[in-house]
């Protein structure tokens, strides 16, 4: 004789596994775009050191300094490009039969976690790969050279008179497996909670060591050295609602939009150092 098993449903939803946003120690907020699309800024030439002429002007100059130079004072432009949305609607019926595991609040909070955030620092991370000052060839990384492959980076950033103080090191997983397999590598592990939130992992060689999913990178992505004063990140609007019940809709509709964009400004590039891996290649991971 058949018997109907019951089947049972549990208030509880399975979650994908996201990341919190950690490109705020990568970028900087130094301009302001309310009341505008477009922001412009100076850049502004310097002029050359002469000998100073002490028995009179030297030939063809009027002063003993040398030639009078003009100075170049041209400027930059950084006009928002992604003005990005979606929207959504839950019956209020669904909510009821799903054990309110499906409401429009939670609903907003997974679409902010786990597509919005992704894509605004997949976007960040890109323009800043792209747009970097010291981009050697693409290299197979591994335990045997990651050590001086960073090295290599501090030291583009030295030459490149970059400020000491905020540099970052941003590693994918895979790297940091690298990392920990070179026996030349001590890395300082006392960071704060504060900074272990935003992906820190420790310090090496002065620099914050901040660990990003791969997913979040371009692809070959090795490693990346940066300092946030070469990136402007601005997110000029974010705009979520929830509406109960509007016309047409027995329910919640749920819209929402962003208008961010990332600029690497242009006498700061030598502030980024990207090394890239081969795409199509593996990388070897033995020492």
């Amino acid at each position: 004789m058949p018997i109907d098993l019951a089947t049972k449903f549990q208030p509880y939803t399975d979650e994908q596994f996201s990341t919190e946003s950690k490109k705020s120690l990568l970028t900087n907020q130094d301009f302001n775009w309310t009341g505008a699309h477009t922001v412009k800024v100076y850049k502004i030439s310097t002029s050359t050191m002469n000998d100073y002429g002490r028995k009179g002007p030297a030939e063809g100059n009027w002063s003993r300094y040398g030639a009078v130079a003009a100075l170049d004072a041209t400027t930059e432009e950084f006009t928002l490009r992604k003005d990005r949305s979606f929207t959504f609607a839950i019956d209020k019926l669904d909510t009821d039969e799903t054990a309110r595991q499906l409401q429009a609040a939670s609903a907003l909070a997974r679409q902010n976690r786990e597509v919005v955030i992704p894509e605004v620092d997949t976007y960040v991370y890109s323009e800043m790969c792209e747009k970097a000052g010291h981009k050697p060839a693409a290299k197979a990384l591994t335990a045997s050279n990651i050590y001086q492959e960073i090295l290599a980076a501090s030291q583009a950033l030295d030459d490149s008179e970059v400020p000491e103080a905020g540099r970052v090191l941003v590693v994918t997983p895979a790297t940091y497996a690298l990392m920990k397999k070179c026996k030349d590598i001590a890395m300082e592990s006392d960071v704060g909670n504060e900074l272990r939130l935003k992906g820190v992992i420790g310090i090496l060689d002065g620099m914050t060591v901040q660990k990003i999913p791969a997913v979040r990178l371009p692809a070959g992505f090795g490693f990346m050295a940066a300092h946030p004063c070469a990136t402007v990140a601005p997110v000029k609007l974010e705009d979520y609602t929830i509406h109960e019940n509007p016309p047409g809709i027995s329910g919640s509709l749920v819209e929402g939009r962003i208008c961010y964009d990332a600029f690497v400004l242009d006498n700061k590039v030598k502030a980024i150092y990207y090394q890239a891996q081969p795409v199509s290649g593996s990388a070897d991971t033995g020492a």
